[in-house]
């Protein structure tokens, strides 16, 4: 049995892809490589380079698959960049879903995982947050996730394609041998923006804000291993496969840390200075954002194997050190 991944060549699909290799699937890769790394890819997995929201691509590959069960990575995911093409993100990210599902209709394939985000509950109420609360994105990208849930949720009922949609907080980290990692342009992720400072690469790190309402007035977020996300991903993959229902789940540390707390465990990690500067706050930041997982735990079995902070910095750390210009 073969599993689609979708954006497969990204930083959070190639994992998936490394981790569905090693467990003995046939893997079968789409991606555009707008933002994905051909390199990332398993040498294993079967790669075809196209985009979601052509659908006579899509048509093309599922008549020479048979594909078991999709994993939907393909998305534009940063948020200030939505607040100023919001267009664009609708366009990707809907639509493209869109297509996904027409297809998946069209052949039968009646199983989807679905990587959504935090940003679908918008400035929390309540701490830490869970899967009942109110949706409310501040931002298209969050508005975008919250509309590809939606359509999956109408999907079940008109054509039974179960889905399950983890909505995840900050992901972090790299593979433990160093051997796939993080590579975005332009970096926005927190913990490679350090580790580049740290390298020299970056002259300081931008603190936006330090007048926020938390213990050192930086703003506070859930960080979780990328390995561990992977984990979850397969595990509501094996849920799907084993005939149970739509599900939505929140996937996180269950732990803040503030961009501060960040950056103290990022100079005992490299044994840097790594100068920072503070700068006015971001529009739509939220203070403080952490994820109570327990109902993955409880219903997935999931369990999360790399929570001390420093130890995923340090797999980041490694990472960054082997591939200075990611991978160039």
């Amino acid at each position: 049995m073969a599993i689609l991944v979708l954006g497969g060549a990204g930083y959070i699909g190639s994992h998936a892809v490394d981790q569905l290799v090693h467990k003995g699937y046939q893997v079968v890769v789409i991606d555009n490589l707008q933002t994905g790394h051909r390199q990332s890819i398993h040498e294993k997995a079967k790669f075809y380079q196209g985009d979601i929201r052509d659908k006579k691509f899509m048509q093309e590959v599922l008549k020479k698959e048979t594909i078991d069960d999709v994993i939907h990575f393909a998305a534009s995911s940063l948020v200030g960049e939505s607040v100023e093409k919001p267009l664009e993100y609708f366009n990707n990210n809907v639509q493209g879903t869109q297509i996904v599902l027409e297809v998946m209709e069209e052949f039968g394939i009646k199983n989807i995982v679905f990587s959504s985000t935090a940003a679908t509950y918008g400035e929390p109420k309540e701490m830490p947050m869970v899967e009942t609360m109110a949706t409310n994105p501040e931002n298209p990208y969050g508005e975008s996730k919250l509309m590809m849930e939606k359509m999956m949720k109408w999907c079940d009922k008109a054509y039974g394609i179960k889905y399950v949609a983890l909505r995840y907080f900050n992901v972090a980290g790299a593979k433990s041998d160093a051997s796939i990692g993080e590579d975005h342009d332009p970096e926005t992720h927190l913990i490679p923006i350090i580790l580049q400072t740290a390298l020299g690469q970056r002259a300081y790190l931008g603190i936006y804000g330090d007048d926020y309402d938390t213990p050192d007035g930086t703003c506070i977020r859930d960080y979780v291993y990328i390995e561990d996300l992977i984990a979850a991903h397969i595990a509501a993959l094996d849920y799907l496969q084993k005939g149970n229902e739509s599900n939505v789940f929140n996937l996180g540390s269950n732990t803040g840390y503030s961009v501060k707390e960040m950056l103290e465990a990022a100079r005992e990690v490299t044994n840097k200075e790594i100068p920072a500067k503070v700068l006015p706050r971001r529009q739509g930041d939220p203070s403080k954002l952490v994820a109570s997982s327990e109902k993955a735990k409880v219903i997935l079995g999931w369990q999360p194997k790399v929570t001390d902070i420093k130890q995923i910095i340090e797999t980041a750390w490694n990472w960054h050190v082997s591939h200075p210009k990611g991978y160039e």
